[in-house]
C-alpha cells in the first residue's frame, strides 16, 4: 500500500501538530497492563484488531474518504485501510498485517510500501501482509486470541469484531476487551466566523471547513456542523440531511454554531452562541448569561471524583435561577429541580466524552444503568469523574415547542 507519510510522526504540514508512534505504544502498553492486572487473561493471550475497510459510495467506483476504525486507531495510529493488528498481552509486542496490493495499484497510488516501511513508519515490532496472516498467528500459536465486541451505548451498534479466513482453527473469546479508550493529544482549531448578514448558513459553515483545512491540515470533520440561527437554534443536530444549514441569517437572529474539526482521528468539539448583527437584545443577554452562569459553575465544580449527574444538575439550577430573574419563571428553584423542571429547557445532557470519537465511549460501562427522568435520561454517562478522561461541558437553555 501506498502512504503518504515518511516519518514515525504524523502531521500535515510544519504549522499543524505532530503526533508521535509513541502515543500508540504507549495505548498498547497501558491494553496489555489492564488486562493482566484484571487477572481473568491467560498466559500467552493475543489482542487481535481489525481496522476499518475501504468504501464505495453506493453502487459507484467512487472511493470514500478514508477514515480509520476508531479502537484499531487508538491502538495503532494506522492511516490506511484494511489491516489488521496483534499485540501480545504478555510482551506488548505487535504486529500490523497490512493488505498485500497488486503491483499494478502502484500506477495510481504511487510507490507501494513494503513491510519493513510499514515498520518503520508505525513503530511496531512486526509487520507481514494479511494474506500471510492466518500462518503468521498459527505460528505464535497464542493460547487465546481476544477480539473485541462491545456495544456503543450511544448508538446502539457494536464495534466490528476481527474475522480472517482461518480464524475458526484458532480460539477466540470476545468477552475480554471493554469498549473504552483514553487519549494524550487533542486539536482544537478555533475558526473566526463572518457575521454577514446576507449569508447563509452553509456559507459560514464553509468558512470553518476551509480553515480548519487551511491553518489545521484538517480534511474532516469530527461530526455535521450544526449552523443554527433564530428557531434553528433550537434543533439541537440542526444541519443533518433534511435541514442542511440551508436558512437566511437575519438581523437580530441568535447565531448558534456548533463545530469541530477531526486531526488524525482525534476529535473536537466547539460551540459558540452570539447575535448576529453583533449586539444582543435585552432577552438575548439574559438568556446567555444563565447559560453562561451554567458553565462557569460547573467549570469551577469539575474535578476527578465528582459525579456528572451533580455536574448536569448543578448546570440546570444555573439556568433556573437565571430564568426565575428574568422574570420567565416564578416559585422555588428546589422545587423546580424536584419536578425536573430543568429538562424543559435542557433536554440534552450536559457534555458526553471526547477522543477520537465525538461521542467517545466509555460511558455506560457494563453494570451501570441509564436513568429514566426526564433530562437524566439523556446523559451520555452518570460515571464519576476520574483523572485522564475529556468531557465536554456544554449547557443550553432552549425553547422548544414539542419539548414545553
Amino acid at each position: 500500500m501506498a502512504s503518504g507519510k515518511n516519518e514515525t510522526t504524523y502531521s500535515r504540514g510544519e504549522h499543524t501538530h505532530e503526533v508521535p508512534m509513541e502515543l500508540f505504544k504507549q495505548n498498547r502498553q497501558r491494553l496489555c497492563d489492564r488486562l493482566r492486572a484484571g487477572g481473568k487473561i491467560s498466559k500467552g493471550s493475543m489482542v487481535l484488531l481489525q481496522g476499518g475497510a475501504a468504501g464505495l459510495r453506493n453502487d459507484t467506483d467512487h472511493e470514500l474518504l478514508f477514515r480509520q476504525e476508531s479502537y484499531f486507531h487508538w491502538a495503532f495510529g494506522v492511516e490506511e485501510p484494511d489491516f489488521f493488528g496483534a499485540i501480545d498481552v504478555d510482551t506488548g509486542r505487535s504486529i500490523l498485517f497490512p493488505p498485500n496490493l497488486p503491483s499494478s495499484y502502484a500506477i495510481w497510488m504511487g510507490r507501494l510500501l513494503t513491510e519493513d516501511d510499514f515498520k518503520y513508519l508505525y513503530g511496531v515490532d512486526e509487520v507481514h501482509f494479511s494474506d500471510k496472516i492466518a500462518d503468521v498467528l498459527k505460528a505464535k500459536n497464542p493460547s487465546v486470541l481476544l477480539t473485541l465486541h462491545g456495544l456503543n451505548t450511544d448508538s446502539g451498534n457494536y464495534s466490528m469484531e476481527a474475522v480472517f479466513q482461518g480464524i475458526a482453527d484458532m480460539r477466540s473469546i470476545n468477552k475480554n476487551l471493554a469498549p473504552e479508550k483514553s487519549f494524550l493529544f487533542l486539536c482544537v482549531i478555533y475558526s473566526a466566523i463572518s457575521r454577514s448578514m446576507i449569508s447563509l448558513c452553509i456559507f459560514l459553515c464553509s468558512i470553518f471547513q476551509h480553515y480548519c483545512s487551511l491553518h489545521g491540515g484538517i480534511r474532516m470533520c469530527g461530526y455535521t456542523c450544526i449552523c443554527g440561527t433564530g428557531n434553528n437554534s433550537s434543533v439541537l443536530h440542526y444541519g443533518h440531511a433534511g435541514a442542511p444549514n440551508s436558512k437566511k441569517i437575519n438581523d437580530g437572529d441568535m447565531c448558534l454554531f456548533d463545530m469541530g474539526g477531526e486531526y488524525y482521528c482525534y476529535g473536537s468539539d466547539i460551540t459558540c452562541s452570539f447575535p448576529a448583527n453583533g449586539k444582543f437584545s435585552a432577552d438575548q443577554r439574559a438568556i446567555y448569561e444563565a447559560v453562561w452562569a451554567a458553565s462557569r459553575a460547573v467549570m469551577k465544580a469539575v474535578k476527578p471524583g465528582v459525579s456528572w449527574v451533580d455536574m448536569h444538575k448543578l448546570a440546570e439550577r444555573e439556568i433556573l435561577a437565571g430564568l426565575v430573574k428574568l422574570g420567565l419563571l416564578q416559585g422555588d428553584v428546589d422545587k423546580m429541580m424536584e419536578t425536573r423542571l430543568g429538562a424543559v429547557f435542557m433536554p440534552h445532557g450536559l457534555g458526553h466524552f471526547l477522543g477520537i470519537d465525538t461521542h467517545d465511549v466509555g460511558g455506560y460501562p457494563e453494570g451501570t444503568t441509564r436513568s429514566t427522568e426526564p433530562g437524566l435520561k439523556s446523559l451520555r454517562t452518570t460515571r464519576t469523574l476520574e483523572p485522564r478522561m475529556v468531557i465536554t461541558v456544554e449547557p443550553g437553555c432552549y425553547f422548544i415547542n414539542s419539548v414545553s
